[in-house]
């Protein structure tokens, strides 16, 4: 026996009997039938889908992508703001400590001023107590040195206070030395 016995005389694909290969078409286009009518929509609204899947998860994207741009400018505009503001913060807090240092100024210039005031004032005061005492003093110290060098009492007052006066007066006219 050979391996193509028992087979139709056109090989072994086809039937030997035409009903047999009536029967395998007419069964082909039932399954056909049955694949197009019942598969293939099932394949094709899968892949519409999944396309529109595709095409909404892009636009998504896209959408997202758009957002994020539209953040990311706000963002950049935020921050060119704060810098903005930073800088005028800085330049008020620079007017700010130039005006501190001049009203500083002027009122350490005003207490100088015045310091100095107090002072002349006190000088003049301690030179006004010191010509007192010198008059004292000198004058007292003049008429002593005075009775020592006659020998006798200078007991006349308003004389000696004349003569203590015009000493004093001849020392005030004379320059002052510093």
């Amino acid at each position: 026996m050979t391996l193509l016995e028992g087979t139709g005389p056109l090989g072994p694909l086809l039937p030997d009997h035409p009903s047999e290969f009536i029967v395998g078409i007419v069964l082909f286009f039932i399954i056909l039938g049955v694949v197009w009518k019942k598969v293939v929509p099932t394949f094709e609204s899968t892949y519409a889908a999944r396309a529109d899947a595709i095409r909404g998860g892009i636009d998504r994207a896209e959408q997202a992508q758009a957002e994020a741009n539209a953040a990311l400018e706000r963002y950049r505009e935020q921050l060119n703001t704060a810098k903005d503001e930073a800088s005028k913060i800085r330049e008020d807090a620079k007017n700010a400590g130039a005006q501190i240092q001049a009203e500083m100024r002027t009122a350490a210039a005003a207490e100088a001023a015045r310091i100095v005031q107090a002072g002349h004032v006190q000088v003049d005061a301690e030179r006004a107590a010191a010509r007192e005492a010198l008059r004292r003093d000198v004058g007292g110290l003049a008429t002593t040195l005075a009775e020592k060098i006659v020998g006798e009492a200078l007991t006349d007052d308003a004389r000696s206070q004349r003569t203590i006066d015009r000493f004093i007066a001849d020392l005030d006219a004379a320059p002052q030395q510093a």
